[in-house]
């Protein structure tokens, strides 16, 4: 696992306040008029980070890319006026010069730049010897090493105050969100750096208003920071992605609703009956080590007599019989088809591996 050398966000002097932390803004800066109003409507119930894009990277040309930095100039007049601080995505030497420039507080890396070594190494060259706090998003594809080379980068140019935002992976498959929330890798990540200050997403993971709180409070439920939420002065007039995006009214009302539970608990009774319940969690990994171990045994027997008789490894109609069956019996003592796909595939794996080492035997 890499070592990540990083400052926890609550020491960065911005996110001191109970969860949710939360960074609020539109989409894209579009007007001074339009920065400054939704600026006010979110800093009158107290959010103090805002959000703003100022160079868009669109899927097709002739979109609306942004304003450009122009659209600084807004956001400089957003902490001078309302004493919030200011955010916004680079994807370039060039906008963390700019950014730089005029004083911006944070910065975030997006989906589509953070898959691309080449602009993270760029941007972590025009970064260095700054001491700006930096969150990166997921790249695009669920590529968890390519997300944490990201943040090495950073890290390698001297950047300790490193954040991560997680915003759903793109997929072909039929969901209803814009993109599949892939929470297994948001637990990955925060499992190996749980002092890395990880905010969701849900505005570009869920791409529609309407499943905003859902995600939001997946969100909170699995412990993370906080949320970069999309809100905007008069959503149905916004320049981009305007179904997904709220009035700070309603971002306000989202935000009451959500159920925010500890990440621990120092009641006693508590930690007597959470310690009580990991031991047998403990117990229980323990015999399925050891019978994973006799399957591995066995594996290796068919294997030699597989051999032995010059027949192939790979069984295609066995393998495919045995997760049906499976999938199946899962099914009946409520354990998902996913979760007994995922884990029978990877024991499926190491079964080949044993046995494809028996025929390199000499």
């Amino acid at each position: 696992m890499s070592y990540l050398d990083i400052i926890p966000g609550t020491e960065w002097g911005f996110f001191t306040l109970p969860r949710p932390m939360c960074i609020a803004g539109p989409c894209s800066a579009e007007t001074e008029e339009q920065v400054m109003e939704t600026a006010k409507g979110l800093a009158d119930f107290g959010i103090h980070v805002f959000r703003a894009g100022i160079w868009k990277p669109r899927t097709h040309p002739g979109s609306f890319e942004g304003v450009g930095s122009k659209g600084l100039k807004w956001l400089r007049k957003v902490k001078e006026t309302y004493g919030m601080k200011v955010c916004t995505e680079v994807a370039s030497e060039k906008h963390v010069l700019e950014c730089i420039k005029y004083g911006v507080d944070i910065v975030w890396v997006g989906a589509r730049t953070s898959a691309n070594p080449f602009l993270m190494q760029e941007i972590a060259d025009a970064l260095e010897g700054t001491d700006i706090p930096v969150l990166v998003k997921n790249p695009v594809n669920p590529d968890l090493d390519l997300w944490i080379g990201a943040l090495e980068r950073l890290n390698r140019a001297g950047l300790k105050k490193l954040g991560v935002i997680h915003r759903g992976f793109s997929t072909s498959a039929p969901i209803p969100y814009r993109n599949d929330p892939g929470w297994k890798m948001a637990i990955e990540l925060r499992t190996r750096y749980p002092e890395m200050t990880f905010f969701a997403d849900p505005s570009h993971m869920a791409g529609n208003r309407k499943y905003l709180q859902e995600l939001s409070q997946r969100a909170m439920d699995l412990g993370l920071d906080g949320l970069m939420v999309e809100s905007h002065r008069c959503p149905a007039d916004a320049w981009s992605d305007a179904q997904q995006q709220l009035t700070p009214q309603d971002l306000k009302t989202l935000l009451e609703s959500l159920e925010i539970r500890e990440n621990t608990s120092d009641n006693a009774a508590y930690r007597e009956g959470i310690d009580a319940l990991r031991a047998r969690i403990d117990l229980i990994d323990e015999n399925l080590l050891k019978l994973l171990k006799d399957r591995m045994d066995v594996s290796l027997a068919i294997g030699r007599y597989k051999k032995e008789h010059n027949v192939a490894i790979l069984q295609t109609g066995r393998w495919e019989q045995l997760l049906g069956d499976m999938v199946k019996r899962a099914a009946e003592l409520g354990i998902s088809a996913d979760a007994v796909t995922a884990i029978m595939t990877a024991i499926h794996d190491e079964s080949v591996r044993v046995q494809n080492k028996v025929l390199e035997e000499k």
